[in-house]
């Protein structure tokens, strides 16, 4: 094209309307992160508004009661940690081994394909699915303590470990290929350059995806709800296979109680909730800018 067809009139016509066109997706973008942020400030003026009241030491050192007035929320939170620690402890190591095997050991076959195509398929089934599947298998089954930190992590585990074995995969695939090159030319075997270089160069990644998912099954309630974590339970548990509740499931409970007074309650334990979701998300950006290797 010559310097003449730049400067004529039909071109200047294409030239406005590609303007016009990026200036009115810019325009979408920003009232989608306007309209986003608006609703979450919104949530939060509301929780606080409601709730920021009933933050006192006997709310967050008590358990569950009938008195709004004495009813605290550590009962559901220590029964939460709890649930995290039995998750965490059975989903990290298989999901990370999971996918060191896939992405470094597993031979391109049909049958590696069907695993791989299941697992991503297991990232987005419903929740209540996995709650079934507890139910079934751990309760049921193995006749596991229904309502217990030990069944609530493994319900938990099976659902995170798709989670951590796609993030874990796209952190292993993102180590160049120059780093196994050098390490197999210095004589290293497949194992070595797996552990001992390919690993901590995608462990950042790892974490940050594990933690991720990890608050996601913080957040989670129907699969609990499958698994009998509705109970009534006054007392903090004091083991794995005691009964408890969770913060997600607590909220349910106080949120359906006629007493007008538990809705200060539930927006208190609304605003915990949420505080151990954004510390959960604050560690994995940390993680994340702190270890993030550039290449």
């Amino acid at each position: 094209m010559s310097k003449s067809d730049w400067n004529s009139p039909a071109a200047a016509r294409r030239l406005a309307r590609r303007h016009a066109a990026e200036r009115r997706f810019k325009l979408i973008g920003l009232g989608a992160i306007v309209l986003s942020l608006s609703f979450l400030a919104l949530l939060l003026f509301i929780m606080l508004k409601n709730g920021l009241g009933g933050l006192d030491w006997q709310f967050l050192s008590g358990s569950d009661s009938t008195d709004a007035s004495v009813a605290g929320v550590w009962g559901a939170a220590k029964g939460s940690l709890l649930t995290m620690f039995v998750t965490l402890l059975l989903s990290f190591p298989m999901g990370v081994l999971a996918a060191i095997y896939l992405e470094e050991f597993a031979p391109r076959t049909r049958w590696i394909e069907w695993v791989e195509v299941s697992i991503n398929n297991l990232a987005a089934v419903p929740s209540i699915i996995f709650g079934l599947l507890g139910l079934a298998v751990f309760i049921n089954t193995l006749g596991m303590p229904r309502s217990s930190p030990l069944v609530g992590g493994l319900t938990l585990a099976l659902m995170t470990m798709p989670v951590i074995v796609i993030s874990g995969r796209n952190a292993i695939k993102a180590v160049p290929p120059s780093i196994r090159e050098a390490a197999y030319g210095i004589g290293a075997s497949k194992v070595q350059t797996t552990f001992h270089h390919v690993l901590p160069l995608a462990l950042p990644g790892i974490l940050t995806g594990t933690i991720i998912g990890m608050a996601r099954a913080l957040g989670e309630t129907a699969p609990l709800l499958m698994i009998g974590m509705r109970a009534f339970v006054v007392t903090p548990p004091d083991g794995l296979t005691a009964p408890t509740s969770v913060l997600p499931m607590q909220i349910f409970l106080w949120s359906d109680e006629i007493d007008k007074a538990f809705v200060q309650n539930t927006s208190a334990a609304i605003i915990v909730l949420l505080v151990f979701l954004l510390a959960m998300n604050g560690l994995a950006i940390y993680l994340r800018n702190k270890f993030e290797v550039r290449w």
